[in-house]
């Protein structure tokens, strides 16, 4: 399950996670499928908003997506590693929706 929970972090594999049976009775692999969906709608979020940014933002912006590239890799490995590394705001709201399942 730790593996499943680390592939998790690809967006479009979470949303199988969320939808195949096994997967989605487990709360490991459900905690951080809906984390890593909650990045991705909060980063395109982010994004938009630096784009309306002029100049500073529009530079934030070429760096952002290696930012949160390296934020899901990073929570990739601890998924694997077994732990339930949470987000500051993306994992009380993961935990809350695996909770209310």
């Amino acid at each position: 399950m730790n593996v499943a929970a680390a592939l998790g972090y690809i967006p479009i594999v979470a949303i199988i996670w969320l939808l195949l049976e096994p997967y989605s009775k487990d709360r490991f692999v459900r905690f951080h499928a809906i984390q890593s969906l909650a990045l991705a709608v909060a980063s395109m979020g982010v994004s938009i908003v630096l784009a309306m940014i002029p100049i500073l933002g529009w530079i934030a912006l070429l760096f952002f997506p290696f930012v949160v590239f390296a934020l899901a890799i990073f929570c990739a490995v601890k998924a694997y590693q077994k732990e339930s590394f949470k987000l500051p705001v993306l994992g009380d709201f993961a935990e809350k929706q695996v909770a209310a399942s």
